[in-house]
């Protein structure tokens, strides 16, 4: 588009995809009785418009996240409701982060309406001072401007964390799982653990046992970096984060590729390796401290 920055660029995609949304959702939008609230899509907001999320998609949005009982849920933008109400009938503590006091008590009538009134919780507040760090699972709507606003704080997370997204991606922070209903899309990440640095590795080999020094080099959930065994470096490959577990392999200067898989715990991973012989073995690794 010859004159019309990248960001730019985004914010027409964006107008065009809500612009083409709308007719169909406001040709099948129920109408209230008068002096009741009912949102028209397409209406302003404090930072979007209203476009609300297709039933099938939130269902699809919620499996992507493997959302169960055992699941903190917050709904940032939660609009009318549907998909902190859908969470909450999966038996997950929600919590629906709405800035209009209108979409707010709408929620919790639609959420009484179908016996979740107690099962969830719908809070007005703005999506960007509210503290949702307690949560396992992050659902949202939004633009592809506030995904990128909010995303420090969503990589500050605990690891583990899962966030799914309708529509919008997160730019170079690419998703670990993408989903398509009726042309439709949906994105999954997983914040991943801080793992970048200097980690001193050992494992047994024969009677004794065996060191290894990796660099690890992080961005995201992808890894790089070098292995360094009896002074000899090799490429660190295939490296990968999925919350807490991480894996990476490098091929050694007898051309014997090694694998290593494990879970992340602050400064330590422990895991498993596979010695030349076939063995696997337990392996833990330790981040190197500044001298």
């Amino acid at each position: 588009m010859t004159g019309i920055g990248t960001r730019a660029a985004r914010g027409l995609l964006a107008a065009a995809v809500v612009a083409l949304t709308l007719p169909a959702f406001a040709q099948n939008a129920p109408q209230a009785p008068a002096g009741v609230f009912q949102p028209e899509v397409g209406q302003p907001g404090k930072d979007v418009v209203w476009v609300p999320t297709p039933p099938e998609l939130v269902e699809r949005m919620l499996d992507m996240a493997k959302v169960t009982a055992a699941d903190t849920v917050i709904d940032l933008g939660s609009g009318d409701g549907r998909i902190a109400i859908a969470a909450a009938k999966r038996g997950a503590r929600t919590r629906g982060i709405e800035y209009n006091p209108n979409m707010v008590e709408l929620s919790r009538k639609n959420a009484a309406a179908v016996g979740m009134g107690d099962k969830v919780e719908f809070i007005r507040g703005d999506i960007f001072e509210y503290d949702f760090s307690r949560a396992t699972v992050i659902t949202m709507y939004l633009l592809p401007g506030l995904n990128m606003k909010l995303r420090p704080k969503l990589l500050d997370m605990k690891s583990g964390t899962r966030i799914v997204s309708h529509a919008f991606n997160m730019e170079d922070w690419e998703p670990d799982a993408t989903a398509e209903v009726e042309f439709r899309n949906a994105y999954l990440w997983i914040v991943p653990a801080k793992v970048g640095g200097e980690w001193r590795l050992t494992h047994r080999a024969g009677s004794g046992e065996e060191t290894v020094d990796v660099s690890l080099e992080q961005k995201f959930q992808k890894l790089a970096g070098k292995a360094r065994r009896g002074g000899v470096d090799a490429v660190i490959t295939d490296g990968k984060l999925a919350g807490e577990l991480v894996r990476f392999s490098y091929t050694d200067a007898g051309g014997v590729t090694r694998e290593y898989a494990g879970r992340v715990s602050g400064d330590r991973i422990d895991g498993t390796t596979k010695l030349q012989s076939g063995a696997t073995v337990p392996f833990t690794a330790v981040r190197k401290r500044a001298d």
